[in-house]
């Protein structure tokens, strides 16, 4: 039987570490090929991109579909338990942006390129 202290424990299980919740937000407006996601995370590895979207997948929070052809094509998709997350990641985009304002009024050089006139 698996025991927790606390609900968070169950939460960080699932979404925790570095790459999850941003596969999941990348998800959320649509389905995706590795190769998309790959390019929308800068930093995230194929191998470890792979080992994070079977780990969301064994968990049901992500789905993933395999097309029959050649080449072979595989998207994968939130599942309706995956949008369940939607609020958890919309907090947490929300918090970090306000604590991005904050470092910088405070001084600290650090910049939030999500929505960034320069990459137009």
């Amino acid at each position: 039987m698996k025991e927790y202290y606390l609900g968070i424990e169950a939460t960080l299980e699932i979404l925790g570490g570095k790459w999850k919740a941003l596969i999941i937000c990348n998800l959320m407006s649509g389905k995706k090929r590795t190769s998309e996601l790959q390019r929308s995370i800068p930093g995230i590895s194929q191998k470890v991109l792979i080992q994070q979207l079977r780990e969301l997948e064994r968990d049901g929070m992500i789905g993933r579909q395999v097309y029959n052809q050649m080449p072979p094509k595989v998207e994968y998709y939130i599942t309706e338990y995956g949008t369940t997350a939607n609020g958890i990641i919309d907090v947490m985009c929300s918090w970090g942006r306000a604590n991005i304002a904050i470092r910088q009024q405070q001084g600290e050089d650090v910049v939030l390129l999500e929505n960034n006139p320069d990459d137009e």
